[in-house]
């Protein structure tokens, strides 16, 4: 009788850890486009502040800007808008959709030292900017502060 020796090898049939992982992430991200279109997203959105206003600067890009819905309501800022998956390409030709689509909402609460009266909207290059100016009692103010000479320096003169 002839023993047939085959090498020991423990790990045959089982995956790498990098298969496994990559296996994970391929199923956790690959989505159809209808799932693409119900994904919920919020834009990207920088608020500084400067000695008389508020910006808030959203990126938005492929929205119109007549469907932008931007409101104040109890001091608190809402930007609204839905970004819409384009049907001009069929979406059989597509071989990745990484960008989110769907309708999003944003909302802000303001310190009551800003006038909502007066907000001003810009959209360029796909970015809102919202300048918020500042109450004018609310608005830095410098006090001079007068000095008078010493009396005993002034006789001494």
């Amino acid at each position: 009788m002839r023993a047939t020796l085959t090498q020991f090898q423990p790990f045959r049939g089982v995956s790498t850890l990098q298969d496994q992982i990559n296996r994970l992430f391929s199923e956790a991200f690959d989505r159809s486009s209808d799932e693409a279109n119900l994904t919920p997203w919020a834009p990207a959105v920088d608020i500084f502040e400067t000695e008389h206003e508020l910006v808030v600067k959203a990126d938005l890009p492929d929205i119109k800007p007549e469907e932008l819905d931007i409101r104040v309501e109890n001091n608190i800022l809402t930007i609204r808008g839905e970004r819409t998956f384009e049907k001009k390409v069929d979406e059989s030709n597509y071989l990745r959709v990484e960008r989110a689509y769907g309708s999003f909402s944003r909302s802000f609460s303001l310190a009551n030292t800003v006038n909502t009266e007066a907000i001003k909207a810009d959209y360029k290059n796909g970015v809102l900017t919202l300048s918020i100016p500042k109450r004018e009692e609310a608005k830095p103010k410098q006090i001079k502060v007068h000095v008078e000479a010493p009396v005993a320096a002034a006789a001494a003169k």
